[in-house]
This record gives C-alpha cells, sequence and structure tokens, in this order.
C-alpha cells in the first residue's frame, strides 16, 4: 500500500509545483522559470549528495540525463502553456504523457488485477475529463497553449519511465543527475542569450520552493515505482491536474465545470479500486 499513497503523493507534489511555476510564468519567461527553480533545488542536492554517498554503480546515470532534458522541455513547454492558457485545459491535455509509462510497463510484464486495470482507466478517464467542453467552448484558448501542454505531456511520460528505471540503481543519484543535466542546459542557454529572463532575488525564495517541490514529486515518484508496478503508479502520479485545477480554482476562482468536478469524482473512485485491487 505504500507504493500507491507515495505515487499520491508525487500527484499533490506536482500539482502544487506546477501551479506555483505556472503563475511565476505570468510574470517571467518560462524558460528562465524552470532555470532558477532547477538550478536552486540542484545547489540543495547536492548538499544532501554528502551525506547520501554515491552508489557502486552508476546504471542510474543514462536514465538521469534522458529524465533532465525531457523534464526540462516538458516544464518550459508546460509552464509556457500554462503562462496564456487556462489551467483547466493545459493541465489535463499534459496529463495524458501518463499513458507512455502504463503501455511501455504493460508491454514489459505488468501484471496488474482486473480491478486494478479498471482502476486505471476510470482514474485516467477523471485525469483528463476538465479538457474536452474547454476545448470547444473557451475562445480565448490558444491553439498555441494546446500543443504545447500536449507537448510537455509526452515530454513528462518519457521523463517519468526514465525516472523509473534509475530509481532502480540510485533515486538519488537520479534526481541529482536529472538535475545538473537540465541546468548545464539552461545555462548554456543564459550565455548564449545574455539574460536572466528578468529574474530578480526577490524571485528566488518562491522560485526554489516550486523547485523542491518538483524534486520531491520526482523522488516520491522513482520510490513508489520501486514498489508497484509501474502502469499503476505512472496513471496515480498523473493525477496531479486535480490539485492544479483545484487550486486554480481555490486561489484564481477559475469556475470548474460539471464535467471537471465529474472528472475529480472518476479519480477518486479509480483511486479506491487501484487500491482495493
Amino acid at each position: 500500500m505504500l507504493g500507491p499513497l507515495l505515487a499520491l503523493g508525487a500527484a499533490v507534489s506536482y500539482g502544487i509545483a506546477d501551479f506555483g511555476g505556472g503563475m511565476l510564468s505570468r510574470r517571467r519567461p518560462a524558460a528562465a522559470v524552470v532555470g532558477v527553480t532547477q538550478g536552486s533545488s540542484l545547489v540543495v542536492l547536492l548538499v544532501g549528495l554528502i551525506v547520501v554517498g554515491f552508489p557502486d554503480t552508476t546504471a542510474w546515470l543514462p536514465w538521469s540525463v534522458v529524465a533532465g532534458a525531457c523534464g526540462a522541455i516538458g516544464l518550459v513547454a508546460f509552464y509556457r502553456a500554462l503562462a496564456f492558457g487556462t489551467i483547466g485545459v493545459v493541465s489535463p491535455i499534459s496529463a495524458l504523457g501518463f499513458g507512455i509509462p502504463v503501455i511501455i510497463g504493460l508491454v514489459t510484464g505488468d501484471d496488474p488485477s482486473s480491478v486494478q486495470l479498471l482502476g486505471i482507466g476510470i482514474a485516467a478517464l477523471g485525469a483528463v475529463a476538465a479538457s474536452g467542453p474547454e476545448l470547444k467552448g473557451e475562445e480565448h484558448v490558444k491553439a498555441q497553449a494546446v500543443w504545447l501542454a500536449a507537448l510537455s505531456g509526452v515530454a513528462f511520460g518519457v521523463t517519468i519511465y526514465s525516472l523509473t528505471r534509475g530509481g532502480e540503481s540510485s533515486t538519488y543519484l537520479t534526481l541529482v543527475g536529472m538535475r545538473v543535466t537540465s541546468v548545464t542546459g539552461f545555462v548554456i542557454a543564459a550565455l548564449v542569450m545574455r539574460s536572466l529572463g528578468g529574474v530578480t532575488v526577490k524571485d528566488l525564495p518562491a522560485m526554489t520552493a516550486v523547485g523542491m517541490m518538483d524534486v520531491l514529486a520526482n523522488g516520491l515518484l522513482a520510490w513508489a515505482s520501486t514498489m508497484d508496478l509501474l502502469s499503476i503508479t505512472a496513471v496515480l502520479s498523473a493525477l496531479y491536474p486535480v490539485v492544479t485545477v483545484g487550486l486554480a480554482a481555490v486561489i484564481l476562482k477559475e469556475r470548474l465545470k460539471t464535467i471537471q468536478k465529474i472528472g475529480v469524482a472518476l479519480a477518486f473512485l479509480g483511486i479506491g479500486l487501484i487500491a482495493a485491487g
């Protein structure tokens, strides 16, 4: 039971990080927000590395590089989409990427029970239920936001799978490798463009908090994947749109449509079936 709980914890952490990052991206360029949030969290991870130490294996290394590159691409696309799109549209679309690790898990030998398979389907439906009516009925939703959200979903799906594979040898080193990879890319980009995107010292506390929530989510997901089937942990962690949309409703007063409320209910029903199976 601990595996599903950790995956749900990852979903909550992802949801909070995505909401905070999306709000920051309305004031600063998305690439700058991702670069600074990941850079600040890397400093914390490197300090922790003194305590954790290095394992004997380096099997985590290639997976951490893939996860870092795809995670950075996904976050930039996601935050950029949130900067001018509706959270109720962007977040559920990006969650579609969970299908990549789910399919890989099932193809490579995951064997969930019939009840759990039903729960996976219902939870997946709940995670994306908010996107349909708004895509058809909201004129202010730009097509670019939809495409960016779709790109982020694919990148997140590859990131999730790479995280779980790296976590098989070392969860912590996979997180460190992810951050080193992404931060290196952003440092090079900043040097080329000679700009930090207008980020100031006042932005650092909020950006550090967002970065650490993202690290926490990645760590919980990688840990959860060592305790349960990938197809299950991937779906449960992909429920983060429920958190993001909920925060948007409470803080930004974005109105939830009936289908969105049904989606939340379906998500919880799916969770219950997965746990029961």
